[in-house]
This record gives structure tokens, C-alpha cells and sequence, in this order.
């Protein structure tokens, strides 16, 4: 039984939200601020976790960022309506998703199971004899799909679960050009739609993580109007 964790100041939220997960079969926690969350997150993680933005004490950017430097765990923002600055930032500070307020129960579901089922293929191996599964080596990178690692030039570096699939249809045929499409196509379940802004969002996040042990990286390459390409080094 998957943890979740909804973190939101609305209480009306927090409780419509859990008594859905839990009609689910989920385990579910809930907070009304991001220091409480925080707290209880020290001492025992969740499996997945749902953050509203705009909360007292902590607000959901800040938690996503104290979670972001020690776990890569799915993370999936609550943003108010018009409020498209609030999911750049999220994705890119290391969200994996976001739906916008108010919304559909069963959408928030199955984007939560899109997101279990690729965490849980990753961390169980259940593909193993799949391609998809072996260690990859291209050039500077190394990627350990089974055990979820990264390493570039020896140095490892810590992905989400969407950063690294990415990263590793890219990094597959270098050289080769991966539409936004294409690449929307693997980091996301057809049930769950994501415009070409939050693909470029997750990119630029992805590169910005790679510079932290390089600063001269520029394998991922950007083709305007096309897409990117992965150029072995």
C-alpha cells in the first residue's frame, strides 16, 4: 500500500482528497502547512508526496526544495488557476507533475498511479530483461536504470523519476533527435496530458542538475521547433 502525503492549508482539500486516495486502497497523511509536513517527513518518508504552493510557515516551494536535497521521491504541486508561474517554478525547482486547482479527484488519481507505477517498475526491476534495463555508458554518462543512478564523469547526480527517463531516451541513440511528442510519450501514461513547456521545464531542470557537477555540460542539445538531441562527448 503506497504512503501518500497531501499537504494543503485547505482543509475542505485535505479531507474530499483523502477520503478519495483511501477509497483507492491508499495510506494517506495529511498537513496543513509545510513545516508540520517537513517534520514528520525527517523522521519517515512517504512514498509520493501532493503539495499545495501557497501555504503558512512553509509554502510547497520551499518544502519541495528542503525534499529535494535528499530525496528524488514523486512529488506531484497543487497551483491555483491562472497561476502559470507557479508550475514552471515547481518543475523546475524538481516536481514531477502539477494539477491546477480546482480539480478533477480522478485526474489527481491516476496521475498519482502514473507516477507509483514508474517509481515502482524502477526501484522493483520488474523489467529487467528489457533493454531499457541495462547500464548504459555514453561517454561521460553513466546510467544504472535498476538502481535508478546517474553518474557523469564519475560523479553522481541525483534525478526525479521523470528527469531520469528522459535522460535516458535521449541519451539511447545520440545523435538522434526526440520530439517534445516523443518525449511526452515516455515520461507521462496517455491518460495524463502535459503541453511542451513542461518537457522544456523538466530539460532545463535536467541540464541545470548535470552543471552542478560540471559546469561545462552540453550534451543535451536543443533543435528549435524540433526537439532535443543527446550528443555523446
Amino acid at each position: 500500500m503506497a504512503r501518500i502525503a497531501l499537504v494543503d492549508d485547505d482543509r475542505n482539500i485535505l479531507t474530499s482528497v483523502q477520503m478519495t486516495l483511501e477509497a483507492e486502497g491508499f495510506e494517506v497523511e495529511t498537513y496543513n502547512d509545510g513545516q508540520s509536513a517537513l517534520d514528520a517527513f525527517n523522521k519517515r518518508l512517504p512514498d509520493m508526496a501532493v503539495l499545495d504552493i501557497k501555504m503558512p510557515r512553509m509554502d510547497g516551494m520551499d518544502l519541495l526544495q528542503r525534499l529535494r536535497q535528499k530525496t528524488s521521491m514523486p512529488v506531484i504541486f497543487l497551483t491555483s488557476k491562472d497561476d502559470e508561474i507557479d508550475e514552471v517554478l515547481g518543475l523546475r525547482m524538481g516536481a514531477d507533475d502539477y494539477v491546477k486547482k480546482p480539480f478533477s479527484q480522478r485526474l489527481l488519481v491516476e496521475r498519482i498511479r502514473a507516477l507509483l507505477r514508474r517509481q515502482e517498475a524502477i526501484d522493483s526491476g520488474e523489467v529487467a530483461t528489457t533493454e531499457e534495463t541495462k547500464i548504459m555508458v555514453r561517454g561521460n554518462l553513466t546510467m544504472d536504470p535498476l538502481r535508478h543512478s546517474v553518474s557523469w564523469k564519475g560523479k553522481d547526480v541525483t534525478l526525479t523519476v521523470t528527469e531520469f527517463l528522459l535522460l535516458q531516451a535521449l541519451a539511447q541513440r545520440p545523435g538522434f533527435v526526440k520530439s517534445r511528442d516523443q518525449l511526452m510519450d515516455v515520461a507521462y501514461d496517455d491518460q495524463v496530458y502535459v503541453d511542451d513547456r513542461t518537457i522544456d521545464s523538466h530539460i532545463k531542470r535536467l541540464r541545470k542538475k548535470m552543471r552542478t557537477v560540471d559546469d561545462d555540460f552540453s550534451a543535451i542539445e536543443t533543435l528549435y521547433g524540433i526537439g532535443y538531441r543527446y550528443n555523446e562527448e
